[in-house]
Protein backbone atom coordinates (compact mmCIF):
# COMPACT_ATOMS: atom_id res chain seq x y z
CA UNK A 1 0.00 0.00 0.00
CA UNK A 2 1.43 3.68 -1.16
CA UNK A 3 1.05 7.24 0.84
CA UNK A 4 1.71 10.50 -0.49
CA UNK A 5 2.79 12.44 2.25
CA UNK A 6 4.97 15.65 0.45
CA UNK A 7 4.76 17.06 4.41
CA UNK A 8 6.97 14.33 5.25
CA UNK A 9 10.56 16.61 5.25
CA UNK A 10 8.93 19.16 7.74
CA UNK A 11 7.45 16.12 10.17
CA UNK A 12 11.14 14.16 10.04
CA UNK A 13 12.74 17.75 10.99
CA UNK A 14 10.62 18.46 13.89
CA UNK A 15 10.92 14.66 15.28
CA UNK A 16 7.37 14.58 16.94
CA UNK A 17 5.32 12.07 16.99
CA UNK A 18 2.49 14.76 18.10
CA UNK A 19 3.71 17.05 15.18
CA UNK A 20 0.92 18.92 13.47
CA UNK A 21 1.68 20.22 10.04
CA UNK A 22 0.87 23.39 8.44
CA UNK A 23 -2.85 24.02 6.58
CA UNK A 24 -1.07 24.12 3.41
CA UNK A 25 0.55 20.71 3.79
CA UNK A 26 -2.79 19.38 4.76
CA UNK A 27 -4.43 20.82 1.75
CA UNK A 28 -1.78 19.24 -1.02
CA UNK A 29 -1.87 15.90 0.61
CA UNK A 30 -5.47 15.78 0.24
CA UNK A 31 -5.66 17.38 -3.40
CA UNK A 32 -2.44 14.90 -4.55
CA UNK A 33 -3.36 11.93 -2.62
CA UNK A 34 -4.25 10.07 -5.94
CA UNK A 35 -0.52 10.73 -7.43
CA UNK A 36 0.94 7.58 -6.27
CA UNK A 37 -1.05 5.58 -8.81
CA UNK A 38 1.14 6.73 -11.84
CA UNK A 39 4.35 5.59 -10.23
CA UNK A 40 3.54 2.26 -8.03
CA UNK A 41 3.93 -1.41 -9.21
CA UNK A 42 -0.03 -2.61 -10.85
CA UNK A 43 -2.38 -4.16 -8.62
CA UNK A 44 -1.25 -2.11 -5.75
CA UNK A 45 -3.11 -0.42 -3.56
CA UNK A 46 -2.72 3.44 -2.88
CA UNK A 47 -4.63 5.15 0.39
CA UNK A 48 -6.32 8.08 -0.66
CA UNK A 49 -10.01 8.58 0.99
CA UNK A 50 -12.87 10.39 -1.19
CA UNK A 51 -15.58 9.86 -3.84
CA UNK A 52 -13.83 12.46 -6.09
CA UNK A 53 -10.38 10.33 -6.13
CA UNK A 54 -12.50 7.18 -6.37
CA UNK A 55 -14.11 8.82 -9.47
CA UNK A 56 -11.20 9.74 -10.67
CA UNK A 57 -9.94 6.09 -10.86
CA UNK A 58 -13.00 4.71 -12.89
CA UNK A 59 -12.22 7.01 -15.45
CA UNK A 60 -8.69 6.65 -15.60
CA UNK A 61 -9.38 2.61 -16.28
CA UNK A 62 -10.91 3.68 -19.51
CA UNK A 63 -7.73 5.00 -20.41
CA UNK A 64 -4.97 2.74 -19.58
CA UNK A 65 -4.77 -0.47 -18.36
CA UNK A 66 -4.94 0.03 -14.55
CA UNK A 67 -5.69 -2.79 -11.96
CA UNK A 68 -4.42 -0.19 -9.07
CA UNK A 69 -7.11 0.03 -6.11
CA UNK A 70 -7.89 2.43 -3.13
CA UNK A 71 -8.19 2.09 0.13
CA UNK A 72 -9.25 4.36 2.57
CA UNK A 73 -6.84 5.27 5.91
CA UNK A 74 -9.44 3.75 7.90
CA UNK A 75 -8.98 0.62 6.43
CA UNK A 76 -5.99 0.12 6.24
CA UNK A 77 -5.55 -2.38 9.06
CA UNK A 78 -7.76 -4.56 7.18
CA UNK A 79 -5.13 -5.55 4.82
CA UNK A 80 -2.02 -6.91 7.47
CA UNK A 81 -0.13 -8.50 4.94
CA UNK A 82 0.30 -5.87 2.58
CA UNK A 83 3.40 -3.34 3.33
CA UNK A 84 3.22 0.30 3.97
CA UNK A 85 5.47 2.42 1.54
CA UNK A 86 4.51 6.36 2.11
CA UNK A 87 6.41 9.35 0.41
CA UNK A 88 8.66 8.99 3.54
CA UNK A 89 8.81 7.94 6.89
CA UNK A 90 9.14 10.03 10.50
CA UNK A 91 7.19 9.50 13.84
CA UNK A 92 3.97 11.61 13.25
CA UNK A 93 2.87 8.84 10.35
CA UNK A 94 4.34 6.19 12.41
CA UNK A 95 1.76 7.34 15.35
CA UNK A 96 -0.90 8.27 12.65
CA UNK A 97 -0.53 4.04 11.62
CA UNK A 98 -0.61 2.94 14.81
CA UNK A 99 -3.74 4.74 15.78
CA UNK A 100 -5.24 3.41 12.70
CA UNK A 101 -4.24 -0.03 14.36
CA UNK A 102 -1.19 -1.05 11.76
CA UNK A 103 0.59 -3.64 13.79
CA UNK A 104 3.87 -1.95 15.07
CA UNK A 105 5.58 -5.09 13.43
CA UNK A 106 4.98 -3.46 10.16
CA UNK A 107 6.17 0.01 11.43
CA UNK A 108 9.95 1.50 11.35
CA UNK A 109 11.37 1.52 14.91
CA UNK A 110 11.60 5.39 16.42
CA UNK A 111 15.44 3.95 16.24
CA UNK A 112 15.59 3.68 12.73
CA UNK A 113 13.43 6.85 12.13
CA UNK A 114 16.40 8.41 14.05
CA UNK A 115 18.77 7.02 11.54
CA UNK A 116 16.99 8.22 8.65
CA UNK A 117 16.55 11.87 10.03
CA UNK A 118 20.19 11.96 10.43
CA UNK A 119 20.79 10.09 6.74
CA UNK A 120 18.29 12.82 5.84
CA UNK A 121 20.54 15.89 7.00
CA UNK A 122 21.99 18.01 4.55
CA UNK A 123 25.20 18.29 6.01
CA UNK A 124 25.95 14.91 3.67
CA UNK A 125 25.85 16.48 1.44
CA UNK A 126 28.61 18.70 2.34
CA UNK A 127 30.44 16.02 2.79
CA UNK A 128 30.15 13.84 -0.50
CA UNK A 129 30.52 17.76 -2.31
CA UNK A 130 33.78 17.96 -0.45
CA UNK A 131 35.24 13.78 -1.59
CA UNK A 132 33.87 14.67 -4.73
CA UNK A 133 36.06 17.58 -5.47
CA UNK A 134 38.91 16.12 -4.01
CA UNK A 135 38.82 13.54 -6.42
CA UNK A 136 38.61 15.49 -9.83
CA UNK A 137 39.53 19.55 -10.12
CA UNK A 138 36.46 19.89 -12.80
CA UNK A 139 33.78 20.59 -10.50
CA UNK A 140 32.68 23.21 -9.09
CA UNK A 141 30.67 24.60 -5.74
CA UNK A 142 31.06 24.10 -2.24
CA UNK A 143 29.86 23.98 0.92
CA UNK A 144 30.00 24.41 4.92
CA UNK A 145 28.44 23.12 8.02
CA UNK A 146 28.40 26.11 10.87
CA UNK A 147 27.43 25.37 14.40
CA UNK A 148 28.08 28.55 15.72
CA UNK A 149 27.12 32.04 14.21
CA UNK A 150 30.42 34.19 14.54
CA UNK A 151 32.48 31.47 12.20
CA UNK A 152 28.96 32.25 9.91
CA UNK A 153 29.25 35.32 9.56
CA UNK A 154 33.43 35.52 9.37
CA UNK A 155 32.32 32.69 6.14
CA UNK A 156 29.58 35.42 4.53
CA UNK A 157 31.74 38.63 4.87
CA UNK A 158 34.20 37.02 2.20
CA UNK A 159 31.65 36.03 -0.40
CA UNK A 160 29.35 38.72 -2.20
CA UNK A 161 25.90 36.13 -2.29
CA UNK A 162 25.49 33.08 -0.37
CA UNK A 163 22.38 30.88 0.21
CA UNK A 164 22.04 29.17 3.90
CA UNK A 165 19.93 26.25 4.13
CA UNK A 166 18.51 23.99 7.33
CA UNK A 167 20.04 20.85 7.47
CA UNK A 168 16.74 19.16 7.61
CA UNK A 169 14.26 20.39 5.11
CA UNK A 170 13.80 19.88 1.50
CA UNK A 171 12.34 20.65 -2.33
CA UNK A 172 13.54 24.16 -2.56
CA UNK A 173 12.42 24.98 1.66
CA UNK A 174 14.64 25.94 4.30
CA UNK A 175 16.96 28.12 1.99
CA UNK A 176 17.53 31.86 3.16
CA UNK A 177 19.00 34.08 0.02
CA UNK A 178 22.12 36.56 1.64
CA UNK A 179 23.18 40.01 -0.85
CA UNK A 180 25.79 41.43 -0.04
CA UNK A 181 25.52 41.33 4.03
CA UNK A 182 23.53 39.56 6.36
CA UNK A 183 20.95 41.45 7.86
CA UNK A 184 20.00 41.53 11.46
CA UNK A 185 16.55 39.48 11.28
CA UNK A 186 18.48 36.48 8.65
CA UNK A 187 21.02 36.14 11.40
CA UNK A 188 18.15 35.95 14.06
CA UNK A 189 16.94 33.14 11.69
CA UNK A 190 20.74 30.68 11.67
CA UNK A 191 20.90 31.61 15.62
CA UNK A 192 16.94 29.92 15.75
CA UNK A 193 18.45 26.98 13.28
CA UNK A 194 21.55 25.88 14.88
CA UNK A 195 19.48 26.00 17.89
CA UNK A 196 16.70 23.64 16.72
CA UNK A 197 18.74 21.72 14.33
CA UNK A 198 22.51 22.00 15.24
CA UNK A 199 23.80 24.28 12.41
CA UNK A 200 23.35 25.78 9.00
CA UNK A 201 24.68 25.25 5.80
CA UNK A 202 26.19 28.00 4.03
CA UNK A 203 27.31 28.06 0.10
CA UNK A 204 28.08 30.48 -2.46
CA UNK A 205 25.71 31.43 -4.97
CA UNK A 206 26.80 29.56 -8.40
CA UNK A 207 25.99 30.90 -12.19
CA UNK A 208 23.26 28.28 -12.49
CA UNK A 209 22.66 26.88 -16.49
CA UNK A 210 20.08 23.71 -15.65
CA UNK A 211 19.01 21.51 -12.41
CA UNK A 212 19.16 17.79 -12.87
CA UNK A 213 19.36 14.71 -10.83
CA UNK A 214 20.48 11.30 -10.59
CA UNK A 215 17.88 9.21 -9.02
CA UNK A 216 18.71 5.61 -7.62
CA UNK A 217 17.52 2.91 -5.55
CA UNK A 218 18.78 1.36 -2.52
CA UNK A 219 17.46 -2.37 -1.33
CA UNK A 220 19.26 -4.90 0.50
CA UNK A 221 22.62 -3.28 0.56
CA UNK A 222 22.16 -3.08 -3.42
CA UNK A 223 22.43 0.29 -5.36
CA UNK A 224 21.11 0.88 -8.48
CA UNK A 225 20.52 3.62 -10.81
CA UNK A 226 17.03 4.13 -11.40
CA UNK A 227 17.13 6.91 -14.24
CA UNK A 228 18.13 11.08 -14.74
CA UNK A 229 15.87 13.52 -13.75
CA UNK A 230 15.65 17.01 -15.59
CA UNK A 231 13.94 20.04 -13.86
CA UNK A 232 13.34 22.99 -13.12
CA UNK A 233 13.21 25.37 -9.75
CA UNK A 234 12.17 29.15 -9.23
CA UNK A 235 15.08 31.28 -8.37
CA UNK A 236 13.77 31.19 -4.51
CA UNK A 237 14.97 27.20 -4.85
CA UNK A 238 11.15 26.15 -5.16
CA UNK A 239 10.80 22.99 -7.55
CA UNK A 240 8.60 24.17 -10.13
CA UNK A 241 8.55 21.06 -12.29
CA UNK A 242 10.00 18.02 -14.48
CA UNK A 243 10.73 17.46 -18.49
CA UNK A 244 9.72 14.27 -19.52
CA UNK A 245 12.25 13.39 -21.67
CA UNK A 246 13.86 9.78 -22.08
CA UNK A 247 17.49 9.26 -20.07
CA UNK A 248 19.50 8.85 -23.12
CA UNK A 249 17.97 12.81 -24.02
CA UNK A 250 18.08 14.03 -20.73
CA UNK A 251 22.05 12.88 -21.39
CA UNK A 252 22.11 14.39 -24.47
CA UNK A 253 20.70 17.44 -23.06
CA UNK A 254 23.26 17.71 -20.48
CA UNK A 255 26.24 16.70 -23.25
CA UNK A 256 26.03 20.10 -24.45
CA UNK A 257 27.36 21.82 -21.38
CA UNK A 258 30.01 18.29 -19.96
CA UNK A 259 30.89 14.97 -21.10
CA UNK A 260 29.56 12.44 -20.98
CA UNK A 261 32.37 10.43 -19.21
CA UNK A 262 31.68 13.12 -16.71
CA UNK A 263 28.32 12.44 -16.19
CA UNK A 264 28.86 8.47 -15.87
CA UNK A 265 32.09 9.34 -13.72
CA UNK A 266 29.58 10.75 -11.36
CA UNK A 267 27.15 7.78 -11.76
CA UNK A 268 29.37 5.11 -11.07
CA UNK A 269 30.95 6.66 -8.12
CA UNK A 270 27.40 7.08 -6.31
CA UNK A 271 26.67 3.69 -6.63
CA UNK A 272 30.10 3.13 -5.22
CA UNK A 273 29.88 5.70 -2.13
CA UNK A 274 25.55 5.74 -1.51
CA UNK A 275 26.15 2.18 0.78
CA UNK A 276 29.43 3.72 2.29
CA UNK A 277 27.60 6.70 3.18
CA UNK A 278 23.94 4.76 4.35
CA UNK A 279 24.47 1.06 4.76
CA UNK A 280 21.19 0.81 6.47
CA UNK A 281 18.59 2.28 3.96
CA UNK A 282 16.33 0.84 1.61
CA UNK A 283 14.89 3.19 -0.88
CA UNK A 284 14.62 5.64 -3.22
CA UNK A 285 17.54 8.17 -2.91
CA UNK A 286 17.86 11.77 -5.42
CA UNK A 287 20.83 13.50 -5.75
CA UNK A 288 20.16 16.97 -7.07
CA UNK A 289 22.96 18.57 -9.11
CA UNK A 290 23.57 21.19 -11.25
CA UNK A 291 25.30 22.72 -14.74
CA UNK A 292 27.24 25.86 -13.80
CA UNK A 293 28.37 28.66 -15.96
CA UNK A 294 32.79 29.56 -14.96
CA UNK A 295 34.78 31.80 -16.33
CA UNK A 296 35.87 29.04 -19.21
CA UNK A 297 33.79 26.45 -19.10
CA UNK A 298 30.58 24.93 -18.26
CA UNK A 299 30.97 22.30 -14.78
CA UNK A 300 28.85 20.03 -12.53
CA UNK A 301 28.12 21.09 -8.76
CA UNK A 302 27.86 17.49 -8.26
CA UNK A 303 25.98 17.45 -5.22
CA UNK A 304 23.63 19.76 -4.47
CA UNK A 305 21.32 17.80 -2.00
CA UNK A 306 20.37 14.12 -0.94
CA UNK A 307 16.45 13.30 -0.66
CA UNK A 308 17.04 10.18 1.19
CA UNK A 309 13.05 9.22 0.13
CA UNK A 310 10.51 9.20 -3.10
CA UNK A 311 10.62 12.43 -4.74
CA UNK A 312 8.54 13.84 -8.29
CA UNK A 313 12.01 13.07 -10.39
CA UNK A 314 11.18 9.58 -10.18
CA UNK A 315 7.63 10.49 -10.24
CA UNK A 316 8.27 12.67 -13.77
CA UNK A 317 11.01 9.50 -14.55
CA UNK A 318 8.39 6.35 -13.83
CA UNK A 319 5.48 8.26 -15.30
CA UNK A 320 7.44 9.03 -18.79
CA UNK A 321 8.64 5.61 -19.34
CA UNK A 322 5.27 3.81 -18.82
CA UNK A 323 2.21 6.20 -19.78
CA UNK A 324 4.28 8.28 -22.49
CA UNK A 325 4.73 7.90 -26.19
CA UNK A 326 8.10 7.07 -27.16
CA UNK A 327 8.24 9.60 -29.72
CA UNK A 328 6.88 12.15 -27.34
CA UNK A 329 8.36 14.32 -24.82
CA UNK A 330 6.62 16.63 -22.61
CA UNK A 331 6.88 18.20 -18.94
CA UNK A 332 5.71 17.22 -15.87
CA UNK A 333 4.13 20.20 -13.10
CA UNK A 334 2.53 20.63 -9.63
CA UNK A 335 0.54 23.67 -9.61
CA UNK A 336 -1.05 25.87 -7.32
CA UNK A 337 -4.37 27.38 -7.98
CA UNK A 338 -4.72 30.17 -4.93
CA UNK A 339 -8.77 30.74 -5.92
CA UNK A 340 -11.47 28.93 -5.77
CA UNK A 341 -12.58 27.15 -9.00
CA UNK A 342 -9.62 28.17 -10.54
CA UNK A 343 -7.82 24.56 -11.32
CA UNK A 344 -11.17 23.84 -12.92
CA UNK A 345 -11.11 26.32 -14.95
CA UNK A 346 -7.18 25.85 -16.14
CA UNK A 347 -8.33 21.82 -16.21
CA UNK A 348 -11.13 23.33 -18.90
CA UNK A 349 -9.00 25.35 -20.84
CA UNK A 350 -5.99 23.44 -21.25
CA UNK A 351 -8.26 20.61 -22.55
CA UNK A 352 -9.77 22.68 -24.99
CA UNK A 353 -6.05 23.85 -26.46
CA UNK A 354 -4.61 20.82 -26.26
CA UNK A 355 -6.65 17.92 -26.85
CA UNK A 356 -5.48 14.19 -25.43
CA UNK A 357 -4.50 11.89 -27.98
CA UNK A 358 -3.78 8.56 -26.48
CA UNK A 359 -2.20 5.75 -28.88
CA UNK A 360 -1.06 2.15 -27.44
CA UNK A 361 -2.48 3.21 -23.79
CA UNK A 362 0.61 5.67 -24.11
CA UNK A 363 -0.44 9.59 -24.60
CA UNK A 364 0.92 10.82 -27.87
CA UNK A 365 0.15 14.49 -27.41
CA UNK A 366 -2.34 16.71 -25.05
CA UNK A 367 -3.09 17.88 -21.42
CA UNK A 368 -3.84 15.45 -18.84
CA UNK A 369 -4.28 16.51 -15.28
CA UNK A 370 -2.99 13.40 -13.18
CA UNK A 371 -5.04 13.83 -9.86
CA UNK A 372 -8.61 14.63 -9.34
CA UNK A 373 -9.48 18.63 -9.98
CA UNK A 374 -13.07 19.76 -8.37
CA UNK A 375 -13.99 23.61 -7.76
CA UNK A 376 -12.54 23.11 -4.17
CA UNK A 377 -9.03 21.85 -5.53
CA UNK A 378 -5.85 24.38 -5.16
CA UNK A 379 -3.01 21.61 -5.96
CA UNK A 380 -2.70 19.93 -9.09
CA UNK A 381 -0.65 17.48 -10.75
CA UNK A 382 -0.59 17.81 -14.66
CA UNK A 383 1.15 16.95 -17.68
CA UNK A 384 1.20 18.57 -21.41
CA UNK A 385 2.98 16.03 -23.86
CA UNK A 386 4.08 17.00 -27.82
CA UNK A 387 6.21 15.94 -29.91
CA UNK A 388 8.61 18.08 -29.93
CA UNK A 389 10.56 19.02 -26.10
CA UNK A 390 8.47 21.58 -24.05
CA UNK A 391 9.82 23.80 -21.78
CA UNK A 392 9.05 24.81 -18.58
CA UNK A 393 7.48 27.76 -17.67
Amino acid sequence: MFLFNPDNDLALANFSPNYTPPISAVKIVADLAALPIWYVPNCSRVIADGLRNENYLQQLRKLFPFETSFVSFTDISSFPQEEIIPWGWNPALRKKLLDANVSEEKLPSIEKLKLLRDYSGRQHAVKMLRELKQTRSDFCGESHFFDNVTNLTDYLSTKINSVLKMPYSGSGKGLVWIKGGITDKQTDWCRRVIREQGGVIAEPVLKKVQDFAMEFIMEKGIVRFAGYSLFTSAASGAYMGNHLLSDSEIEKQLSQYVSIDTLNWVKSTYLQNLLRYFPHYNGYIGVDMMICGTNKNYRVQPCVEINMRMNMGVVARLFYDKFVHPYSSGKFVVDFFKKQSEALVFQQKMQKEFPLLIENKRIKTGFFNLTPISEETNYVAWVLIGKNKLELA
